[in-house]
């Protein structure tokens, strides 16, 4: 039997049953599309497609350079790629964004329609977004009850499978329509993208290293390090799980491996694998999340149209030093702590009173772990119009955020280096410095380093007001 297995947000060979079951079925094609054609508007961003080469690239090479690309609607090209390759069957792994779910739906109506069978397989996810329900059948709309009664009441997740061995790949070249890695054109022209390759080992070897060294010097202290952005505390999966280089089996069960049930870092880590579950629920039942306000009632909020600020926030240069060391370290890492994640989010949308779109849409071109469906949820959390959202009046200040966690300021000198010299007592509101410490640690504020664009107290007051403004129900 020959089968075609395309590999999508599963690019690994270790827990990846739609493979597995490939491989027991007889010979096997591996093929890769990068369809464009049906994601639209939320089509890749550049930093995600920066990684996607390599960890293509990467994956290849443990196929052993069987591994086939397409460039174009996927619902076009498999259809004569099971013609030309007389394909018994195809099989793939299940993803949920809605474009995707969508068009795999047509897909396997037209393939079956040829005759030939068809399988997809869970692999994304701990739990598939229809399993996890209230007792009504209804769905979850707040993360805890979803977390601790749905998910952790449910099915345990299955153990992760071993890596099939003796593969067998089909003989027979697929030629119609492929191309090479290079000519899918991910890598932009300009190199700007060597800083972020520098901060990282992108394929499956480098998953396995990165969850390994987290296992082993972060997930003890996890749940107050989290929160610091200079310790080593935190995974860095999440580029890793967005693209399948790990599944969230192998995570959720070697975690568990090495650190006691009961332990509250376990569950403080556990816990952030459930909200990217419940993330991919709400999109699941609410398919217009990224785009439409969960809450119908900030439908009719003003949001402000200022350029400037959206640029000066975009390049780290709103003259907050924690708020511009997030947005650098993103920029030039792909990458982002959860932390200034939400300290950075706090400031567009309710100092800056930037729509939440703006927001998602930086994350998504900057991002190398933009997932479509936790880009979203967690936008619309930080602006107060989602699902178990931050509530309006919670406005991060960015001086206290950058004091409590990052007191010593060794991440914020490294992200913001012309602010090196400065005490610390200064780090993270310049403006109120002496001009002789100013001057002594060579700084020239309007100059080397912005002054703030907004000034805190009246941008508050300003957000509480829009927002007290908001009808009482939609």
């Amino acid at each position: 039997m020959k089968t075609i297995m395309w590999f999508r947000q599963d690019l690994r060979l270790t827990d990846n049953p739609a493979l597995i079951e490939a491989v027991k079925s007889g010979e096997i094609s591996p093929v890769y599309i990068l369809d464009d054609h049906h994601s639209g508007s939320h089509k890749m961003g550049a930093a995600s497609r920066v990684w996607l080469h390599h960890s293509l690239e990467s994956l290849d090479k443990s196929l052993n350079g069987n591994l086939r690309f397409f460039k174009g609607p996927a619902d076009k090209i498999l259809p004569e790629l099971i013609l030309q390759s007389n394909a018994d069957k195809i099989v793939w792994t299940r993803c949920y964004e809605p474009w995707r779910m969508r068009r795999d739906i047509l897909i396997k109506q037209q393939i079956k329609k040829l005759g030939v069978e068809v399988k997809s397989f869970a692999g994304s996810l701990l739990w598939e977004p229809h399993q996890i329900h209230k007792s009504d059948g209804s769905h979850y709309r707040v993360f805890t009850p979803f977390y601790r009664r749905g998910c952790l009441n449910a099915t345990l997740p299955r153990k992760p499978l071993p890596a099939p061995s003796n593969i067998k790949y089909s003989p027979k070249p697929l030629i119609s329509k492929n191309c090479t890695l290079c000519e899918l054109e991910l890598l932009p022209e300009q190199k700007w993208y060597r800083t972020i390759l520098n901060e990282w080992k992108i394929g499956e070897l480098g998953a396995v290293q990165t969850l390994t060294k987290f296992l082993e010097n972060g997930i003890t202290s996890y749940k107050i390090g989290r929160n610091i952005p200079s310790q080593k505390s935190v995974s860095r999966l999440s580029p890793r799980l967005h693209f399948g280089e790990l599944s969230p089996n192998q995570v959720w069960y070697a975690s568990q491996d090495v650190v006691e049930h009961g332990d509250s870092n376990l569950d403080s880590f556990l816990s952030e694998l459930g909200w990217r579950e419940f993330a991919h629920h709400l999109n699941f039942h609410h398919q217009t999340l990224a785009n439409e306000n969960l809450n119908p009632k900030f439908n009719s909020f003003s949001w402000k149209m200022t350029p400037n600020s959206l640029k000066a926030w975009q390049t780290g240069m709103t003259g907050y030093p924690i708020v511009d060391a997030g947005m650098r370290e993103l920029y030039q890492t792909g990458y982002m702590h959860n932390r200034l994640r939400m300290i950075v989010g706090s400031f567009l949308v309710k100092n800056l009173l930037q729509h939440w779109h703006h927001g998602r849409d930086w994350f998504h071109d900057c991002l190398v772990d933009a997932d479509l469906c936790v880009n979203s949820a967690s936008w619309q959390w930080i602006a107060g119009c989602g699902a178990d959202a931050a509530p309006y009046f919670r406005i991060f200040n960015p001086i206290t955020q950058g004091e409590k966690f990052d007191a010593d300021g060794t991440y914020t000198r490294k992200w913001v280096p012309e602010l090196a010299g400065l005490p610390k007592k200064y780090l993270f509101c310049p403006w109120q410095a002496p001009s002789e410490i100013l001057d002594e640690s060579g700084i020239q504020l309007g100059k080397s380093y912005p002054m703030p664009i907004v000034d805190l107290k009246t941008s508050r007051e300003m957000a509480l007001e829009a927002f007290s403004k908001l009808p009482k129900s939609a």
